[in-house]
C-alpha cells in the first residue's frame, strides 16, 4: 500500500464529499418540490434556484467515478457491474430530472409531468446512493473474478442498506431544505415551509445516524482499522455537532439561513469522512472471501503519479468555476427571474 494509493483514495472520498454536498442541495430541492412548492410560481423558484448550477454539480459524481476507474480499477469493475441495475435507476433518475428542468419551460402543457419526473428524478438517486453505500460497507458476495454473486437489485436492499439509504436521503432532504430557505425570497410562504422543514429533518437525521451506527457496530461488525478508532469517533463526534448547529442556526431565522446551510453542508462533509475511515483501507468488502483493498487494487504509481499532477492542475480550476457560478448567482431568487423557470 504506496502513500499515493492513499492519496487517491483520500482524494476519491473527497469528491464523493464534494458531490454529497453541492447535488444533495438540488437533488433535495427536487424531492421535496412537491411538498413545499404549491403553485406554478414558487415551483419556477425551486427550479430558478438550481438552475444555474445542477449541472456542474453533478461533475463531482462523474469524476468520482472516473478516479475510481484509473485509480482502482478492480474495485470499479465490481462496483460498476454488481449494482448494475441500482446505477442505471440512478442514472434514470438523473436523465429525467435534467429532461425535466429543460423542458419544462419549453412546454407548459405538459407541466405536472415534468413536475413529476422531476421529484423522482431527484429522489430516486438521493435513497439509491445511500442504499450503495450501505452494500459497499457491509460487504457483498463476490467470487475470486470479483463479480457480484448475489441476487441482482433486490439482494443489494437488506435492513441495513436500507437505513444508509434513509440516512443519506434524509442529509439530501435536510441540504435541500437549508438551500431552499437561503433562496426563496425573503417573507415568501415557500421560504417558510421549507425552513420549517429543516428541523424535523434534522431531528430524523440524528435518529436514523444512530440507527446506522449502532447497526452497523454491532450486527454487522466490519474490519475497521483500530488506528483510526479516534478519528471515527471525532467524524461521529462533528455529524451530530453539525446537525445541531444547523437547527440551532435554523431558529434564528433568515439571518441564520446562510449559517444553517453551511452547517448542514458541513454535516455531509463529515458523515462521508466517517465512512472513508470506517472502510480504510477496504475499497469493496467481501461476504465470501478476500476484501478489496487499496493494496490490491491500485494502479501503478506511475499512473497515479500522473493522475497526481493532472488532478493538481485541472482541480483549481474546477473550484474557481465553482466560485464563479455560485458568486455570480449568488442572492435570493426573485419573482422576474423563477419567470423563464
Amino acid at each position: 500500500m504506496t502513500a499515493l494509493g492513499i492519496l487517491w483514495f483520500c482524494l476519491i472520498f473527497v469528491l464523493i464529499a464534494g458531490y454529497f454536498v453541492l447535488d444533495g442541495f438540488d437533488l433535495g430541492a427536487g424531492a421535496l418540490s412537491p411538498f413545499v412548492a404549491k403553485n406554478d410560481r414558487e415551483r419556477a423558484i425551486v427550479r430558478r434556484s438550481i438552475g444555474p448550477v445542477w449541472d456542474g454539480n453533478e461533475v463531482w459524481l462523474l469524476t468520482a467515478g472516473g478516479a475510481l476507474f484509473a485509480a482502482f480499477a478492480p474495485a470499479y469493475a465490481t462496483t460498476f457491474s454488481g449494482f448494475y441495475l441500482a446505477i442505471m435507476l440512478v442514472l434514470m433518475g438523473l436523465i429525467v430530472r435534467a429532461v425535466s428542468l429543460e423542458y419544462r419551460a419549453h412546454d407548459p402543457k405538459w407541466g405536472r409531468a415534468w413536475g413529476i419526473l422531476f421529484f423522482v428524478g431527484s429522489l430516486l438517486p438521493a435513497l439509491l446512493t445511500g442504499v450503495a453505500v450501505g452494500n459497499i460497507y457491509a460487504g457483498i458476495p463476490l467470487d475470486a473474478n470479483g463479480d457480484y454473486t448475489g441476487i441482482p437489485l433486490l439482494g443489494l436492499v437488506t435492513p441495513f442498506t436500507l437505513l444508509c439509504g434513509l440516512l443519506g436521503l434524509s442529509v439530501f432532504l435536510t441540504q435541500g431544505a437549508t438551500w431552499l430557505s437561503l433562496k426563496a425570497p425573503k417573507g415568501s410562504d415557500l421560504r417558510g415551509r421549507a425552513a420549517a422543514l429543516r428541523l424535523p429533518l434534522g431531528i430524523v437525521s440524528l435518529v436514523l445516524f444512530v440507527l446506522v451506527s449502532v447497526y452497523g457496530h454491532f450486527i454487522i461488525q466490519p474490519e475497521m482499522a483500530p488506528e483510526l478508532s479516534i478519528l471515527r469517533w471525532l467524524f461521529a463526534l462533528l455529524f451530530v455537532v453539525a446537525v445541531v448547529a444547523m437547527i440551532a442556526m435554523a431558529k434564528k431565522g433568515e439571518s441564520g439561513d446562510l449559517a444553517a446551510f453551511l452547517c448542514s453542508s458541513a454535516s455531509a462533509v463529515v458523515l462521508v469522512g466517517l465512512l472513508a475511515a470506517s472502510m480504510f483501507p477496504n475499497l469493496v468488502v467481501n461476504t465470501a472471501g478476500e476484501n478489496i483493498t487499496i493494496a490490491t487494487a491500485a494502479s501503478s504509481d506511475l499512473s497515479l503519479a500522473w493522475m497526481t499532477g493532472i488532478t493538481c492542475v485541472g482541480l483549481p480550476l474546477v473550484l474557481i468555476y465553482h466560485v464563479i457560478i455560485y458568486r455570480t448567482y449568488r442572492g435570493r431568487v426573485t419573482e422576474q427571474e423563477a419567470e423563464t423557470y
